[in-house]
């Protein structure tokens, strides 16, 4: 029994002295729990809500300054034409258009009841539906409170898809499997790459070979390029042959944004390596660092305006966030580069910026 409880004890030890086993032990799950706990959220908050107000009467105002004054709302803009709404849903400015139409209050007052679209973007049916849904409880409350003549006021509420119209989750789901893969197979297994010849010792003997520092690291990477741009053409043809996932956009744009988030999360498997010592701590800065935040902090399944604030601005250094909003952009909405700019540009900075310092670290030390 003595021997059992020195070797209990001496394993406990080993455990306790070991950081990387304490941190993956106790930092993850307080990591997964809080993250989950505020960004997995099934209401809507704050979403960007479009007006066309075809009446423009005193009972139109008090409802959209109802639908303002919301917790789930926020109008954002109000059009004068349908052709307004369609160019603010391209630059995604807003979720959804609330239209009134004209003689809104007489016909209320007079027949007791009247109608009144949403155009919503599908691009998120999730959303699309709980905003659908949120809107229908504001105005069935305000026709609720205000019953003209004692008699029982309808407010009929018409939806009208845009970018999906059948609500497929396909159209939600493709492209953001397609970024997550494309992480998966690049970032993480790049990195772990890199790490294992530094691990077994082969890396000095690279570096000591004829081969140039930049020439090892495109050796090392230049296979994961290739096999995840087979990956994108195969989820892309997959998604639109079998799910019947439109590309409504240039294919070739595209190809090139893809491929322009390869390299970006081939610069970040690469910057991981030269701080990872071993496969290790490379496969835990990877989960915890890319594929959470991936799944959780890009849009790609909770939406970001229901987060906490601070989560919001976490979002801002997620390639994947920028990476979803040109491809549903592109596949969804048919836009080209003019619409997507600013997130390609974007997309180039952060990759200028992570070859930059990976080759700088890989060139002036090896641990």
């Amino acid at each position: 029994m003595k021997r059992f409880s020195g070797f209990l004890i001496k394993e406990f030890l080993h455990i306790l002295r070991d950081t990387r086993t304490m941190l993956i032990l106790f930092l993850i799950p307080i990591f997964q729990i809080l993250i989950f706990g505020y960004a997995i959220k099934n209401e809507v908050k704050d979403a960007k809500l479009g007006i066309i107000d075809m009446s423009n009467d005193n009972v139109t105002k008090e409802i959209t300054a109802r639908l303002d004054a919301a917790v789930d709302f926020d109008v954002a803009e109000k059009y004068f034409s349908y052709e307004e709404a369609e160019a603010g849903f391209r630059a995604n400015k807003i979720k959804a258009v609330v239209v009134f139409p004209e003689n809104f209050a007489n016909d209320l007052g007079k027949y007791g009841s009247v109608d009144v679209q949403i155009l919503l973007d599908a691009s998120d049916p999730n959303l699309a539906n709980l905003i659908n849904s949120y809107v229908n409880i504001i105005l069935t409350k305000y026709a609720a409170e205000n019953n003209p003549n004692s008699l029982k006021t309808i407010i009929n509420i018409e939806p009208r898809m845009w970018f999906n119209e059948n609500l497929h989750s396909a159209y939600m789901f493709v492209p953001g499997t397609m970024a997550l893969i494309l992480m998966l197979i690049t970032a993480l297994m790049s990195s772990i790459s890199i790490a294992k010849e530094k691990e077994t010792g082969t890396m000095e003997i690279l570096l000591v070979s004829p081969l140039k520092p930049i020439q090892i690291i495109l050796g090392k990477l230049s296979p994961y390029a290739v096999l995840s741009i087979v990956n994108v053409i195969s989820i892309l043809l997959i998604g639109n042959l079998v799910f019947d996932v439109p590309v409504n956009g240039s294919w070739a744009f595209l190809l090139l944004v893809s491929f322009l988030f390869i390299m970006l999360a081939l610069s970040l498997g690469l910057m991981v390596s030269t701080v990872a010592k071993n496969q290790q701590t490379a496969m835990f800065i990877s989960v915890l660092g890319l594929m959470l935040p991936t799944i959780l902090l890009s849009g790609f399944i909770f939406p970001i305006e229901n987060m906490p604030v601070i989560l919001q601005y976490l979002s801002y250094i997620v390639p994947a966030k920028y990476f979803l909003i040109i491809i549903k952009s592109i596949m969804l909405k048919g836009l080209g580069l003019s619409y997507v700019l600013n997130e390609v540009l974007i997309l180039i900075g952060i990759i200028i910026g992570l070859i930059a310092m990976s080759v700088f670290k890989f060139k002036v030390r090896l641990e």
